[in-house]
């Protein structure tokens, strides 16, 4: 009896391992208090966090900041309470949702490339980050 013991752990930490393998998705990082930015996901290639200002801010700021990126072939798509904004910056392609989530707390995904690339998404994040505090 006591032998099954430790080879029943084993199995159930060895499926606990598997089922937690095809989980793509990973927490970044974390931004500090009073940034009005929360935390990172990065998923399927998109990194999204949520900031703590109105939509309309959120996505005047976004515009800010691909015209200070020199981002070219914008494609900006805006509806009530979600919009998106695809360009080029640096020759790669760029995908942004913007996503109302409550009257101060707007969500925003940032996907570069086909793949993604979470270090050119974080870039982007950071200067939308700046321009939404002006």
């Amino acid at each position: 009896m006591r032998e099954s013991r430790p080879f029943a752990l084993f199995l159930l930490a060895a499926l606990l391992v598997v089922s937690c393998l095809g989980c793509t998705a990973a927490v970044v990082g974390t931004a500090a208090v009073g940034t009005g930015i929360g935390t990172y996901i990065y998923f399927e290639g998109v990194l999204k966090t949520d900031y703590y200002y109105p939509f309309e801010q959120v996505w005047k700021a976004t515009e800010r900041a691909l015209n200070s990126l020199k981002a070219t072939e914008v494609l900006p798509t805006k509806k009530i309470g979600e919009g998106s904004i695809s360009c080029v910056i640096n020759g790669q392609k760029v995908w942004i949702k913007i996503l109302y989530k409550d009257k101060n707390v707007t969500n925003v995904g940032v996907r570069v490339g086909v793949l993604g690339d979470e270090r050119a998404s974080k870039m982007i994040h950071g200067v939308i980050q700046d321009h939404v505090k002006n």
